[in-house]
């Protein structure tokens, strides 16, 4: 039997904001140790489909004290290339890291609290649970309806094209993950149909800058959680219709439409093998569409302001989307249009080894800024947890200083 070892604090979950809250303690000259269950940067390793690429451009992977050192700022980062960045940070930060080590619960004790693993206990005064987002593909409850003759499968478990059945593809979801596994999937042949829900569009590249450079220097991605009127719907807000490509293209339902992939409503049921489809397609795309064109005046407003607009070029806006004026509002799934089914409806993290009772009725663990609702307890790396750019690369630094501050400070009573 392994012996119970200890430290200040335990950091589960070696990915960035892992690393990032890390490289923190350390500054801080707090004791601590990383577990990881499988290898530094473990779900980018595993679950991420073989073409992806990081959606900002590579001047904005910044950890603290580490940043892109390469010749092309402007790029955008492929998987390997986003697994030896974490491999390097972990090693420029001498990370006390322990692989291979899988956390199969963590409880609260009278001094702090018990983590165990399958490789022995720790006991720790503080935990952060920087696990990730995305461990969990979450399926609509409507999947249950499907004929079992039609192949479903996740992002989780995609990983190329020629993976996937010969025939029609449907993709369930129309954010970034939806609309490049969409275009990727057609250009090989498959005929493609995307259902589309809520959304959120924008350009690539605007005014000859890269969006994300104009979200950064506009504040956009630093808008704080507790300015936001409503953070609970703000952190349910779809990621961008965006993809990171050599051309710097733009990816969203008119490019996808442009390559013969044919749009239809939110599946809203399936019954006796009908798939039912929502009639707001036209709505939902109009909607992002007034999204945007509010995003691109917020732009246009800071660059006036600031003095950038004779650095860039002029102001520009983009045709609406185009949808058909009557998508069917119903498909027979047993016709064979259909063969595959491609369920891109978004994540959910796993806490399944949690027994802590800081879940709210929906599953998710409740906190403020991070600060879980247990004293000690903090969280990383989740979507708006801080700041609107939390979930990025880029936002795990500023949200790991903040945590790692009011940690010392619980430490310090």
């Amino acid at each position: 039997m392994s012996p119970v070892r200890s430290a200040t604090t335990v950091v589960i979950g070696a990915g960035h904001a892992g690393l990032a809250m890390s490289r923190c303690l350390t500054d801080r000259s707090i004791d601590h140790v990383v577990l990881e269950r499988g290898e530094v940067a473990n779900s980018w390793r595993t679950e991420r489909w073989d073409s992806l690429r990081l959606l900002t451009p590579n001047w904005q992977s910044r950890l603290p004290g580490f940043g892109y050192q390469g010749d092309d700022p402007d790029g955008f980062r492929t998987m390997p290339e986003v697994i030896d960045f974490i491999d390097r940070y972990a090693e420029a930060i001498s990370a006390p890291v322990q692989t291979n080590t899988k956390v199969t619960s963590v409880r609260r004790t009278d001094t702090g609290y018990e983590v165990a693993t399958d490789q022995g206990d720790w006991q720790c005064r503080t935990v952060v649970l920087a696990t990730g987002a995305c461990n969990i593909a979450r399926v609509p409850a409507v999947a249950e309806g499907v004929p079992a003759a039609i192949d479903m499968l996740t992002p989780l478990q995609y990983r190329v094209p020629d993976q996937l059945a010969e025939g029609g593809v449907m993709v369930v979801g129309a954010s970034a993950t939806g609309t490049q596994l969409a275009q990727e999937i057609h250009l090989s042949g498959r005929p493609v149909t995307v259902s589309v829900g809520e959304h959120v569009r924008v350009p690539r590249v605007y005014r000859g800058r890269d969006i994300k450079w104009w979200m950064d220097v506009a504040g956009v991605m630093d808008e704080r959680y507790d300015e936001i009127d409503d953070i609970n719907r703000a952190r349910r807000v779809p990621s961008l219709q965006l993809t990171g490509s050599d051309d710097r293209a733009t990816l969203d339902l008119n490019a996808l439409t442009g390559i013969g992939v044919k749009l239809i409503g939110r599946i809203a049921g399936v019954n006796d093998g009908m798939a039912q489809f929502s009639g707001s397609l036209r709505n939902m795309s109009a909607l992002a569409d007034l999204k945007m064109i509010r995003l691109l005046d917020t732009i246009d407003e800071w660059a006036a302001e600031n003095g950038v607009d004779g650095e860039v070029e002029p102001v520009e806006r983009f045709a609406p989307t185009e949808v058909d004026v009557d998508p069917p509002l119903g498909m027979d799934l047993a016709s064979g249009e259909i063969n595959t089914i491609l369920w891109a409806t978004g994540f959910r993290p796993d806490f399944s080894w949690l027994d802590v009772p800081v879940f709210d009725r929906k599953g998710m663990v409740r906190h403020d800024g991070g600060v879980v609702d247990s004293p000690g307890m903090y969280l990383m790396g989740m979507q708006f947890l801080r700041r609107r750019k939390s979930s990025l690369i880029d936002g795990a630094g500023d949200d790991a200083r903040d945590l790692s501050d009011h940690l010392t400070a619980y430490l310090d009573g």
